[in-house]
């Protein structure tokens, strides 16, 4: 199981409708490529000195072939809207975990 992480810093100036707009179409349409089988976000607990709020989104795959088969179909299109929406109002990275085990 591959988790495909995205932690991202919002401005608070637009954090209400991002977040709105992540829980009711950005999740959604990820989940809709039918790459992911299922996503949690989270709140990051630490304040950053730069402002803003920050998240963490993770969604759940099978397998790095589907994580690729998503970065290849779909990444762009996806990145692309969320950069039209809210253009300098967010700062992202973006990690693949692989779970190893779990208790």
């Amino acid at each position: 199981m591959y988790i495909y992480n995205i932690t991202i810093n919002i401005d608070e100036a637009v954090h209400d409708e991002w977040l709105i707009w992540m829980r009711e179409t950005h999740i959604p349409d990820m989940l809709a490529t039918g790459k992911f089988l299922n996503a949690r976000m989270l709140k990051v607990l630490v304040e950053e000195e730069m402002g803003g709020i920050t998240y963490s989104v993770q969604y759940f795959t099978d397998s790095k072939a589907t994580l690729e088969k998503y970065y290849e179909e779909d990444a762009s299109r996806l990145r692309e809207e969320e950069q039209k929406r809210f253009a300098d109002k967010f700062v992202t990275f973006r990690t693949e975990l692989e779970i190893i085990s779990e208790h």
